[in-house]
């Protein structure tokens, strides 16, 4: 038998981060108890089938629900100020559900153009294979979205900040524009997580998450979460088609999530502290082309970026002089910052999008994004900031100009 823990909603993000939505078994454990286990008992055949009628209210199945899950689910939704998480294998899990429990053939998608490859390939590529009208506009350009969404439309789907410029979309405007369209509102809320923003607050519909990034934080599982104020939403479309579909997180990788999301907002802290200092740093490097980090008063955007975002992001790009060859070598110049695709991590990541996480974009599409042969990403980590900037530096130094 489980008990469930009332939360106080007075509580503080903090708080809720450590001790919101907690079930406790019979033992009284103090850590949140891993329920490894595909499937649920039942007394009586006639309470099997009032659980499958819907009359009963309990676990059917681990595709539908389970324990562990469905705290790590309440604990997300309290701090996003969400009344409804669905939490799914992996981030492109929820990206793909989001859009695919809502779409039919004969629909239309309106798409920031600065999206994660893999978001890119997927409105791109594959919605059109079942028949859905697929377009695409410069995030930032307000005139556009206006123009195309004279039209209507059944989904709007965005990245702020985007990945890897860091544009900054206005949510509240986008989604003002999108709702008189007719069309949904989902946000990819990856780069920022709900401790620097909280689209729902914008009006936005669901808001979608890759748990590998931030919420892990540490590189140890998989993970994706959808959230939404909208019972229709979620009750008519996501429920249906995830329970259907299966792509249900792991009772184990929900452990290890909601373990995360205890120190998320320390984390989230530092994180952003040490981004803004190399910021600064490699705004006043000889080498360094440009510098695109939304805290920095040089960023297109950065009034908007600080009117929705409590900070500047985890995340910066920036640009070497030399192209391809000079970036390539600043990277294996680097000593103790990691070459790797992912982000969020405890540990400073740094990649070259045009040759791993955009490189199926063409040279024009690239361009158009501002990717340049030179761009380099860096996801910023916990280490001492003093010891990230000296790495940089050396490895700067070695780069031929």
């Amino acid at each position: 038998m489980e008990k469930r823990i009332k939360e106080n909603s007075s509580w503080r993000p903090q708080t809720q981060l450590v001790r919101g939505g907690v079930t406790r078994s019979l033992f009284e454990e103090t850590s949140e108890a891993l329920f490894l286990t595909s499937g649920y008992i039942y007394k009586t055949a006639e309470n099997a089938e009032a659980a499958f009628k819907g009359d009963t209210s309990r676990y059917i199945y681990s595709r539908y629900g389970n324990p562990t899950v469905s705290m790590f689910q309440d604990r997300l939704a309290l701090l996003e100020g969400a009344k409804h998480c669905v939490a799914t294998a992996s981030g492109m899990a929820a990206m793909f559900a989001s859009l695919a429990c809502l779409l039919k053939s004969g629909d239309r998608i309106v798409a920031s153009r600065a999206l994660f490859g893999s978001c890119y390939f997927i409105i791109s590529e594959l919605l059109p294979r079942f028949g859905v009208d697929v377009e695409f506009v410069d995030g930032t350009d307000l005139n556009q979205w206006a123009e195309v969404l004279k039209k209507p439309a059944k989904a709007v789907f965005v990245e702020t900040p985007s990945n890897p410029t860091l544009e900054i979309i206005d949510l509240l405007k986008i989604t003002r524009i999108a709702h008189a369209a007719g069309a949904y509102v989902i946000v990819d809320n990856v780069f920022a997580t709900p401790i620097l923003q909280r689209p729902l607050e914008f009006g936005v519909d669901m808001v979608m998450y890759s748990t590998t990034k931030h919420i892990d934080g540490q590189g140890r599982g998989l993970g994706g979460a959808i959230l939404t104020n909208d019972d229709t939403l979620f009750e008519d479309f996501l429920i249906p088609f995830l329970r259907h579909t299966g792509p249900a997180m792991s009772p184990f990788n929900a452990w290890v999530m909601l373990k995360g999301l205890e120190t998320l907002s320390l984390r989230m802290e530092r994180h952003c502290h040490n981004a803004h200092v190399i910021s600064k740093f490699l705004t006043n490097h000889k080498i360094i082309k440009s510098v695109l980090y939304p805290g920095l008063d040089s960023h297109p955007q950065h009034q908007l970026a600080m009117s929705q975002m409590k900070s500047g992001s985890t995340i910066l790009t920036f640009e070497i002089n030399g192209g391809k060859d000079a970036a390539f070598q600043f990277l294996n110049s680097l000593q103790l910052i990691n070459i790797s695709n992912n982000l969020g991590d405890a540990k400073s990541l740094i990649t070259h999008p045009a040759t791993t996480t955009h490189q199926r974009l063409s040279v024009a599409e690239r361009a158009h994004l501002g990717i340049t042969d030179g761009m380099t990403r860096l996801s910023v980590g916990l280490e001492d900031v003093e010891d990230l900037i000296e790495d940089l530096n050396q490895a700067l130094q070695s780069t031929p100009c």
